[in-house]
């Protein structure tokens, strides 16, 4: 008797927010973010659509609360951490969220809403960077530049039409179609692909491609920043605590 009733209790589990929310997400994850309805939500939930409307007004709602559980999982350093040091974390860890989440990065990119969590986001990486001595012009610029590099190389990356266990095939594939005569530069651009690929998996070398780049965009920023360099902000809590400099 006892069972039955622990049964009926965990059947009876109510609802909330974050409920309804983390079953979209497992549902956005599994079949894509296009896929997602409120009456699949609810079928998943074993509840009544009507139910769901207690807790998020419409779709929308669902959207916007999907993209801070994914923002929330994006490491940020804390207050103090040298701007260097932080835009890069802060880049390699939204990458790997969005390559857990592949239907985050263009929905993120989608949505005009702003919520709270998604502003203080934003404002802990200006602050970073505003708190190492960026003026607000390139602060922006900096914050602007290299997530559209991110944002970019991820779509890239997951919306490529190949399954990385295909990519050597279709290499080989494409290779013995080509000619070095008629295609020098590309013929000489793909050896080098199929040996690097050689030496790693795929997406290893998606890893170093993505961290190439960020280190170029990088290096410009800070010779952006010597040529407008200004004091650090007096005021920002932290400064000086974390000192991870290259």
């Amino acid at each position: 008797m006892a069972k039955t009733r622990g049964r009926a209790r965990t059947r009876r589990q109510p609802l909330s927010r974050e409920r309804v929310l983390q079953a979209a997400l497992r549902l956005a994850d599994r079949d894509g973010v296009a896929s997602l309805s409120m009456r699949g939500l609810a079928q998943t939930l074993g509840v009544e659509a009507m139910s769901l409307y207690k807790h998020v007004a419409n779709k929308d709602e669902v959207l916007d609360g999907l993209i801070d559980l994914v923002v929330a999982e994006i490491d940020v350093p804390p207050p103090g951490t040298a701007w260097r040091h932080a835009m890069r974390e802060r880049a390699m860890s939204a990458r790997l969220v969005f390559l857990r989440h592949p239907w985050a990065a263009l929905l993120m990119e989608s949505r005009l809403s702003q919520s709270p969590v998604r502003l203080q986001y934003a404002d802990a990486v200006l602050g970073l960077l505003r708190g190492d001595g960026f003026p607000v012009p390139l602060a922006y610029r900096t914050f602007v530049i290299i997530d559209s590099y991110l944002y970019g190389y991820v779509m890239q990356e997951v919306h490529w039409p190949i399954e990385a266990a295909e990519m050597s095939q279709v290499e080989q594939e494409l290779t013995a179609q080509l000619s070095t005569a008629d295609y020098p530069h590309l013929m000489e651009a793909m050896t080098h692909v199929m040996a690097t690929r050689a030496e790693h998996r795929v997406a290893g070398v998606y890893d170093v491609d993505f961290a190439a780049g960020l280190e170029l965009i990088l290096d410009a920023i800070a010779r952006l920043r010597a040529s407008q360099a200004s004091p650090p902000r007096p005021d920002v809590p932290g400064r000086g605590l974390v000192d991870t400099r290259d």
